[in-house]
Formats: C-alpha cells, structure tokens, sequence
C-alpha cells in the first residue's frame, strides 16, 4: 500500500494512521478551516463533530441532504454506522452523491465496517452503482482494526477521488503522519488474504446471535443493527435508566446520548468482547 512517487501519477489511495487520525483532521487536511458547516448524521460516532470543531466549524446532524447548502463544506456518512449499525440504501447513497457534486462539496463515507454485513450487504460510495464512471468529489474511509481485529497497528485507507487523495496527502506528509513500512507491509498482507476476514466475521456473528436473542428475550428490543459491531438496544425509555438496569446484572453498555440527542433512548452493546464475556452476559440477562 505504499503511495506511489509523488513526481508521479496522482494516488487515488493513501495509507492512514488508523481511521480516527483520518476523522479527526480532514477538515482540517482540506483546508475547510474557520468557516463552514460540517455535515454529521443524527446519530454519529463523536470524532465526526470533534474534527470539525477542532478546525472552527459548525456541525449540523441530518440524515437527509438539506435544501439550502450554502454554507455547507463537508458531509460524513457512515455506513455501516457506529452505534446503530444502520445500512444507507444504494438511493440514499446516490442522493448523497448528487448534492455534493451538486454543490462542490466533498462527500465522505467512513465504512470501517464494510465487512460486516448480517442482514444486508453494505455498499461503498465508491461503487460504480453509486458514484458511476468516476469518484468525483467522493472519499471513503477504510481501516484494517474491524476487519482484521487489527486496531493497534493504526492501520487504515483512504481512497477516492485523486485531487482530493493528493490534497490530503500534501498536507499529512508535512505533519509526520507517515505510515511505516512495516505497517504497510501488514496491511498489504492483510488485504490479500479474505480468510482471517471470514473467520472473524463469522466469529462477530456467532456472538451477536446469541447476545441478540438474549436481549430480546430480556424484554428489550434491537433498532437497526443490520450491520457492523453493535446492538442498538432499547427499552423505550431513557438511555441512563437503561444503563442502570445493564449495570444492575453486571453488564457494560454505552448510553446512546454519546452518539447524539437522537440516540437518548439507546444504548450500544459491543460484540467485541471475548466469547466468555459475551456468554456471561448472556447469562445475566437470563438471570
């Protein structure tokens, strides 16, 4: 995955130092900084909001592309999302696509957990099905910690569009996020080879399985969740008070208001636990 000479042809990929460095900074790295408004779903993984705020922008959370784009800069998807697992459909990508291209602005989809569809299969924005015949104002976020259960090798991917790759490239190389050879290597290893990623996968739903059973047969109900590495659970009721039962058997969620005032009556239960903590939480949930 190493970036071709930089004299050379213009990348269309980069190696990133995990997916979060990426998050955080592209405001910044596009030079959106000071004003602006930064589009976020309404329930988000906070980085979204933290990197546009780290570069002096507003944030707005929509699901929907807005009528009136005019101080609009960047828009996040998320897809599969972190915490609710929602899948975008290929129309909602697609009407996405159009109002950036629409309005010159970058649209970019972190889709970290792109391997890990259950009952439907996730689609990049970069799919010809979506973008068409180029990646015009289109990125994608991709990282090997989900995938590869690879999280402290700090290694992820961003692809798409050529000048904005280079863009970002330009301004990364200069602040010393360069990934190392080593890392490259891995994730050049761990790309080519879908066995380890098949078999984790097939690892993640063994355990949401029985997890998903026992919380509904516990009295609450999953919203989403078609996808990725989380339960979205309810009780219809407030997302603390949920967290106090959890915490009542002995089980650690996160409350759904991290993600979002949309996410107040949520909480989000990981299947990243090993599989004898997810039995024990099985069996509290039973007791």
């Amino acid at each position: 995955m190493r970036l071709a000479d930089p004299l050379g042809a213009v990348p269309s990929v980069i190696p990133t130092v995990g997916s979060k460095e990426l998050v955080a900074l592209l405001p910044t790295l596009l030079g959106l900084r000071g004003a602006g408004t930064v589009l976020i779903p309404e329930v988000a993984y906070p980085t979204y909001e933290v990197g546009a705020v780290l570069a002096g922008l507003t944030v707005r959370r929509t699901d929907t592309p807005p009528d009136d784009a005019a101080s609009v800069v960047l828009v996040w998807l998320n897809s599969p999302g972190n915490p609710h697992g929602r899948v975008l459909t290929d129309d909602e990508l697609r009407a996405w696509v159009a109002f950036g291209r629409a309005h010159g602005v970058p649209v970019v989809a972190d889709e970290c957990y792109a391997t890990l569809g259950w009952d439907v299969e996730p689609r990049s924005v970069l799919h010809p099905e979506v973008a068409g015949d180029d990646h015009a104002g289109l990125l994608a976020v991709h990282s090997l910690s989900k995938q590869s259960t690879a999280a402290g090798y700090r290694a992820g991917l961003l692809s798409g569009d050529p000048a904005l790759v280079r863009q970002v490239w330009e301004v990364r190389r200069h602040l010393g996020l360069l990934v190392p050879t080593p890392v490259q290597a891995a994730m050049a290893a761990g790309l080519a080879d879908d066995g380890h990623v098949d078999e984790q996968r097939e690892r993640y739903r063994a355990r949401r399985d029985r997890l998903a059973a026992a919380v509904r047969a516990a009295g609450a109900r999953i919203d989403h969740s078609e996808a990725g590495l989380y339960l979205w659970v309810t009780r219809d009721e407030d997302c603390w008070t949920t967290i106090d039962w959890l915490a009542g058997l002995g089980v650690v969620a996160a409350p759904g208001s991290f993600y979002g005032p949309a996410g107040a009556r949520h909480v989000r239960m990981a299947l990243t636990a090993t599989d004898e903590r997810i039995d024990a939480a099985v069996e509290r949930l039973a007791g």
